[in-house]
């Protein structure tokens, strides 16, 4: 039988990388494709079993530049097959909105709406055509609830959701299914990078500078109770060996479906202050 192939988007670390080496394990070829290679330190052999080796491919990807994409759709068709797409490249940008310039909030749809775009777009006519495929779409808690401090993030994931679920009901006639994955918290967070917060909301002369300081202390002693990254891996692997993906959505993570659940239910000035309260 015809090995099945991946393609993962930023996978030079974290769920990217988790996830690379999961389906590599699973029997996939896996094309791992990042911005900067670089970072592809972490596929050297002492990081890498030797079973799955020769079934990880590392491949320069800037999901942000047109040609980039298109030596991808061109490596893509000449393959001839696509079983599962990981849009998962992303990052995460925060400040307060009065602060954060427009072409800030630009950047973060860039990577994170029309970079999940432009890669989907690249690999649906082979998907199409086949007649088969799964697109996991990388969302985040965030997708669902915003949070104070993370408008960029936040409002892309949202615009992400809106468009996995237009493209889920356009193409599932055709035999291709579209889900989102929606982590919570995992052992990182969007105040690891500082150049991903807008310069203005790092300054001590911020108007929200104590705001920004309660979050920050929030964050720290919140690590404890973060995931463990590889469990967002493992649920990548069931989603991709399932037949069916019966569902649109599939949070993971501590507390995030009770979460999701509480936000549905609470009216929203209950819900403003149990948010507000915990900072």
């Amino acid at each position: 039988m015809e090995k099945k192939i991946a393609i993962i988007t930023g996978a030079s670390s974290g769920f990217g990388f988790l996830s690379a080496i999961s389906l590599a394990k699973q029997g996939y070829i896996v094309y791992a494709t990042m911005r900067n290679l670089e970072k592809a330190v972490m596929y050297e052999e002492d990081h890498i079993p030797k079973e799955i080796r020769g079934l990880i491919h590392i491949h320069q990807l800037d999901v942000t530049d047109g040609s980039s994409v298109q030596e991808m759709k061109d490596l893509v068709s000449s393959i001839g097959r696509a079983d599962v797409l990981v849009n998962n490249a992303g990052f995460a940008g925060g400040g307060f909105c009065e602060e954060i310039t427009v072409q800030e909030y630009r950047n973060q749809f860039e990577t994170n709406v029309f970079g999940v775009m432009a890669v989907t777009q690249a690999i649906l006519p082979v998907m199409r055509e086949q007649g088969f495929g799964k697109i996991l779409n990388m969302s985040s808690i965030s997708g669902r609830v915003g949070f104070p401090g993370v408008s960029p993030y936040a409002s892309s994931k949202f615009a992400l959701e809106g468009y996995s679920e237009s493209l889920r009901l356009e193409m599932k006639p055709y035999g291709v299914q579209v889900a989102l994955i929606e982590p919570g918290s995992f052992k990182t967070n969007i105040w690891s990078s500082g150049k991903q917060v807008s310069e203005k909301s790092q300054q001590a002369s911020s108007p929200y500078a104590s705001y920004m300081e309660r979050i920050n202390k929030h964050l720290d002693e919140s690590k404890d109770d973060m995931g463990d990254p590889q469990d967002v891996a493992d649920l990548i692997v069931t989603l991709a060996e399932q037949n069916e993906l019966k569902k649109l959505r599939y949070p993971v993570g501590k507390g995030v479906s009770f979460m999701l659940e509480l936000k549905k239910w609470l009216p929203w000035n209950k819900w403003e202050r149990e948010i507000l309260k915990r900072l």
